[in-house]
């Protein structure tokens, strides 16, 4: 028990160190890095390759994806509930302490679901392109939309590493089944030799890169010209 108190003690060490560090720009920036909608044209650029790559076999690939998504937020939520342990901003002793500033979210918080998602993406995704710079981004990407959830106050270090974790081992899995299913259905393993090529990868990198500038961009031009709160 001694050992588990120190452990959570650190926990809301670091999430106060990491958390303190904030400004009306990343406040909002972060705010937007961290809704699902934000992404929607760089998720819609990585199917659109999946498609292109896959043709009538991306079927089976989106059919993965979504199982994937549902076991990153059911196994989530399991926890969610059986740990129950309070987000920062939801502790009625310690949320005085932590700058909160995007308060959405259920009563508990271990493990996120944002790091859970994103990591089992992530994994799953890098293991289908198998391609060096698609991985440079994207795992950093998912570091970020994770990190946002430390910085807007609603999830302690911890719960991001441990739902990161989480999403790490869904995304293989999941990999492993659908390579498993198409084993049985061909002799030729199609998804193993149909790799990205680094012009595609650019593609959803320059997306990605643009979404987040975008959004720096967007709320910059928002503060200078007092359209919202400082």
């Amino acid at each position: 028990m001694d050992f588990f108190n120190l452990l959570n003690s650190w926990d809301k060490e670091l999430l106060l160190a990491l958390n303190g560090m904030h400004s009306p720009l990343w406040d909002y920036s972060m705010t937007l890095f961290t809704l699902t909608p934000t992404w929607l044209i760089f998720y819609a650029t990585i199917l659109t390759i999946i498609v292109k790559k896959h043709g009538k076999k991306s079927l089976f690939i989106f059919v993965a994806i979504a199982l994937m998504i549902l076991c990153a937020d059911q196994f989530s939520g399991i926890l969610k509930h059986t740990v129950q342990r309070l987000r920062p901003s939801n502790d009625p002793a310690f949320s005085q302490l932590v700058h909160v500033f995007f308060r959405k979210g259920g009563q508990f918080g271990f493990v996120s679901a944002h790091a859970a998602n994103t990591f089992a993406i992530a994994t799953f995704t890098s293991l289908l392109f198998r391609n060096h710079k698609y991985v440079m981004f994207i795992f950093p990407w998912a570091i970020l939309i994770s990190y946002s959830r430390i910085y807007l106050g609603v999830h302690y270090p911890g719960d991001v590493i441990c739902g990161a974790i989480l999403g790490v081992g869904i995304g293989i899995g999941i990999y492993k089944l659908l390579t498993y299913a198409e084993s049985r259905l061909s002799p030729v393993n199609l998804f193993a030799r149909n790799l990205l090529k680094d012009r595609e990868a650019n593609r959803i990198i320059e997306v990605g890169v643009f979404t987040i500038i975008m959004c720096l961009g967007i709320v910059a031009l928002l503060l200078f010209n007092d359209v919202i709160p400082h």
